[in-house]
């Protein structure tokens, strides 16, 4: 078959008697490789600014990490950072559509990568919120981007399973940012760089992916079936027109809707959910060690215990995540997510019932990885697929960023539960009980997905 260039190219065509690996061209592998390597650094990248912010602001604000000044402004930045998340999602997914999804890919990682690395020059506590608003603009279209491109360039069983490694890759990001801190923080101790300033450390590191631009833009091509809209002059019209088509049609509003809400009650529950977990195991590990190990002992001993239940969540997530497309193969994508949101309603609330000590979470936070990020698979195994080729992009980047707007909401709101509905009760009981209510979401997507249009065995909509 010919590409755009003219050249002709070897497909591999689907053979239920070959495993999915040995259907994939070498191109193939090399888009895989670029775009799932965007997500993973984006994913680091978000990590390593929850692990430098606050060291970063008060060493720029010249105040204790503790001080009040330091966390609210930390707040601040954290906000601007979602919201130019959120805001980013929604435009360059719709920009992709219409200029092409390579083109603003590239864009995309060059815009979070020399953010990133700027923030490590940064002066102020100002430049400091202003540069991670703007980077959040490039994390948040490298999604949609990313599962559109892949989507459309792989067909069958090779692109379930290379859409599900996108997500699964998100973990080892999360754990790469773990290890960067880590290693930063080794060197800073042993004196070969000043450890007051280890957080420009990190984000220097984080200008890293600028190199995938680079061979995004010399080699990655568009999909053909977005090529093939362009010949045909059936791009979207105007910048923004994917979004009049997406509303326009019938069906395209109702696949958005339940995309929308699928994405949204697993944001909701990670983010506004799963994030209340690193506070209960600092409130149960502190007093754990404390009534078992000296005073001086204590913080080393807690830090170390959240290190690994960290660590030990993200292996369960990664393993959540194959077992969702093992079951979204087999059985089909709505009992997938019936499956999956279900485990998060009912492991979420035991774990937030029951963690005791470093011991329960080294066992149960493996479990609650898997369960919350099983679903994570599901967005990009499933969004791709409730849309057509002239509105993909648009639809993923919508579906899936929305949900970074409604867990700000879902956060302001388990704050409120965790200070005034159950602020009278002894810690860290509130903690336990505002997450448990917010388990609620969970409910959300066991409903959604009982409504959603099964799309196993389907082609895509090109």
């Amino acid at each position: 078959m010919a590409n755009h260039t003219g050249r002709r190219e070897t497909i591999a065509q689907p053979d239920s008697d070959l495993p999915w690996w040995r259907t994939v061209t070498r191109y193939q592998w090399f888009v895989f490789a670029v775009v799932s390597g965007a997500w993973l650094f984006d994913t680091m990248d978000q990590r390593l600014f929850s692990l430098a912010r606050i060291p970063a602001l008060a060493d720029l604000m010249g105040l204790p990490a503790g001080s009040l000044e330091v966390q609210a402004f930390a707040k601040t930045s954290t906000a601007l950072f979602l919201v130019g998340w959120g805001i980013g999602g929604l435009t360059f997914g719709a920009l992709g559509d219409r200029f092409g999804r390579v083109r603003l890919l590239t864009i995309s990682i060059l815009l979070y990568s020399v953010c990133t690395g700027l923030t490590a020059l940064c002066r102020t506590p100002e430049e400091f919120a202003i540069l991670r608003f703007v980077t959040g603009l490039g994390i948040g279209g490298i999604f949609g981007l990313a599962v559109a491109i892949i989507a459309e360039t792989m067909s069958g069983a090779a692109r379930l399973a290379m859409l599900a490694g996108l997500q699964v890759l998100s973990t080892f990001g999360n754990v790469g940012a773990a290890f960067v801190k880590m290693g930063v923080d080794t060197l800073g101790a042993h004196g070969w760089i000043d450890a007051a300033h280890g957080w420009r450390w990190l984000f220097a590191i984080g200008a890293l992916p600028a190199l995938l631009a680079i061979l995004s833009a010399l080699r990655l091509r568009e999909s053909d079936a977005w090529l093939k809209l362009k010949a045909d002059g059936q791009l979207p019209k105007g910048v923004f027109g994917s979004y009049g088509e997406l509303l326009r049609q019938k069906d395209e509003r109702h696949n958005l809707l339940i995309g929308t809400l699928l994405a949204v009650a697993g944001v909701v529950g990670l983010w506004a959910i799963g994030e209340y977990a690193v506070d209960l195991q600092h409130a149960v590990f502190t007093g754990w060690f404390s009534a078992r190990l000296p005073a001086d002992q204590v913080a080393a001993a807690v830090a170390s215990a959240k290190n690994w239940s960290f660590m030990l969540q993200m292996a369960g997530g990664a393993i959540g995540m194959w077992i969702f497309s093992w079951i979204a193969a087999r059985f089909g994508r709505r009992p997938a997510f019936v499956a999956g949101f279900s485990a998060a309603l009912i492991v979420t609330l035991f774990v937030y019932w029951r963690l005791e000590s470093p011991a329960d979470a080294y066992w149960m936070m493996p479990l609650m990885g898997a369960a919350q990020f099983s679903v994570f698979a599901g967005f990009s195994i499933y969004l791709p697929e409730l849309f057509g080729a002239r509105t993909r992009g648009t639809g993923v980047s919508f579906a899936y960023n929305l949900g970074r707007f409604a867990a700000a909401i879902g956060s302001f709101g388990s704050a409120y539960l965790t200070t005034h509905l159950y602020g009278g009760l002894p810690a860290p009981d509130p903690l336990r009980f505002s997450a448990m209510t917010m388990c609620a979401v969970f409910l959300i997507g066991i409903v959604t997905a009982l409504f959603a249009p099964e799309t196993r065995g389907r082609a895509l909509r090109d």
